[in-house]
């Protein structure tokens, strides 16, 4: 009788999953960076809220010393032209945190061991970058809430208002590449509390506080065009609230240069960021 021969075949190996792009190895890459500092902030969080409240502070004293100092233009008070402004000056607080932290971790090592693992070279300084904006954020909220309670409001529809804020977490996005170069090209910890007294004249010599024009001639024309006085006008006109009407090319086209001046300082310093980690010891 004949007999039906076994079959020995295998089953067909299933095709291992297609590996993730270049590209979407550097964003998980990235998340886990951010995942680390966002761990770091909830077990330290005491600067983390100070960082918050910083820039509440700022606006009580400022608010109640020139409150009633400064006439502005509009029927609204002096908070309506004074929040737009700090919302901008906002964007460049804590800057220094930023340097301190990526600086600090190139001086110990961290660093090193980062690049030493099979990870993305830019995976580093964008997760730092997308820590940063999710403190922005909240940060922004909190700042915006003390400005409801002072009685700041805003005038325009909800499509200004979301602009608004798009264009100033533009802003913070371009000056935390400028921080974290810095940070990457500083030679330690202490190099950058040099760097530190920069931010209060790059904060105040701009229209966050008051006109330009009020100025002498030559220090009217760098602080109208300071990236922060065009983010601050530009917010300002889509909030619907007081604003100085400038003669200068800078104050007419505040809104082009709002989005101008980050794009620009995102191009130079993003790709310099990522070439300074990349030859960090070598």
């Amino acid at each position: 009788m004949d007999t039906v021969p076994a079959d020995t075949s295998r089953p067909p190996v299933p095709a291992p999953p297609p590996a993730p792009s270049r590209i979407g190895r550097a964003l998980a890459d990235a998340w886990t960076i951010t995942l680390r500092d966002l761990t770091h902030w909830a077990l330290r969080p005491g600067a983390v809220v100070v960082g918050w409240l910083f820039p509440v502070m700022t606006v009580l004293m400022f608010g109640g010393l020139f409150g009633g100092a400064i006439t502005t233009p509009g029927p609204g008070g002096y908070f309506d032209f004074l929040m737009p402004g700090m919302f901008a000056l906002a964007m460049l607080f804590g800057l220094e945190t930023t340097m301190m932290a990526v600086t600090t971790d190139a001086a110990k090592g961290v660093t090193d061991r980062f690049r030493s693992l099979p990870m993305s070279s830019s995976a580093v300084v964008l997760g730092r970058c997308a820590a940063d904006m999710l403190n922005s954020v909240v940060g922004l909220a909190v700042l915006a809430g003390t400005g409801l309670l002072l009685g700041w409001s805003w005038h325009g529809g909800r499509g200004s208002a979301l602009t608004a804020l798009g264009l100033l977490l533009l802003l913070r996005f371009a000056l935390l590449w400028v921080g974290i170069f810095i940070g990457l090209a500083a030679s330690g910890p202490e190099a950058v509390t040099a760097v530190q007294i920069l931010v209060w004249p790059v904060g105040f010599l701009s229209a966050v506080f008051v006109d330009p024009a009020t100025m002498p001639a030559w220090l009217g024309a760098v602080a109208a065009w300071n990236p922060l006085s065009a983010t601050a006008a530009a917010v300002r006109d889509l909030f619907g609230n007081p604003g100085f009407a400038g003669e200068t090319w800078a104050a007419q086209h505040a809104e082009l240069l709002a989005v101008a001046w980050p794009v620009l300082l995102t191009a130079v310093f993003l790709p310099l960021s990522v070439r300074r980690f990349r030859r960090l010891r070598s």
